[in-house]
């Protein structure tokens, strides 16, 4: 299992894994995955209010990283044990508006989650891309592609069915900051 080769509470770049196989790997665990795809993003406020409509924050998100850390560890924490945590942050920005010290902010508050999980014997395993600058003039942003694999990998369904807050090429995910999940389980 792809899991299995990573250390359990890590905050590391998403290198040479593929988005389809750690959300197949975080399902076959019984693991939550956590996906925000980022590319639209340019500034620190456009990535964090990205981050909670992906994963589902409650309303009442700060959006701030400290209301990001109370997300990602106390409010979950709160509603029950946890069978871990596969997070990706796809695309992070590399711009004037969140340069390399915001991302760096960013990445602490998902290292300190992920310390935070250790603490309770939870697996916190968060990987993450940059966005790759086509133009220094203009600061606009392509996705860098990989070539397909000779056979397509195939599409994750949904157990309940179809999740109507992604794209038909987002993959689907669980979010333990569902609210409504927590009150159809009370």
């Amino acid at each position: 299992m792809l899991l299995q080769t990573v250390r359990p509470n890590i905050v590391q770049a998403i290198r040479a894994y593929r988005v389809e196989d750690l959300m197949q790997a975080a399902e076959g665990a019984g693991q939550h995955f956590l996906y925000a795809n980022l590319v639209d993003a340019q500034s620190k406020q456009d990535v964090l209010e990205k981050i909670a409509e992906s994963f589902l924050f409650p309303t009442h998100f700060g959006k701030n990283l400290d209301a990001l850390f109370d997300c990602m560890t106390d409010l979950v924490h709160r509603a029950g044990s946890q069978p871990g945590f596969v997070v990706v942050l796809e695309q992070l920005p590399d711009s004037a508006k969140f340069d390399r010290e915001a991302r760096e902010q960013l990445l602490d508050v998902f290292r300190d989650a992920a310390d935070f999980w250790a603490e309770r014997r939870v697996a916190f395993r968060c990987f993450y891309s940059f966005a790759v600058a086509r133009s220094t003039e203009t600061s606009a942003w392509e996705r860098v592609e990989v070539a397909p694999a000779e056979k397509p990998a195939p599409k994750a369904v949904s157990k309940n069915g179809i999740n109507p807050n992604f794209g038909m090429n987002m993959p689907m995910m669980s979010s333990a900051f569902d609210t409504a999940m927590w009150l159809n389980a009370a």
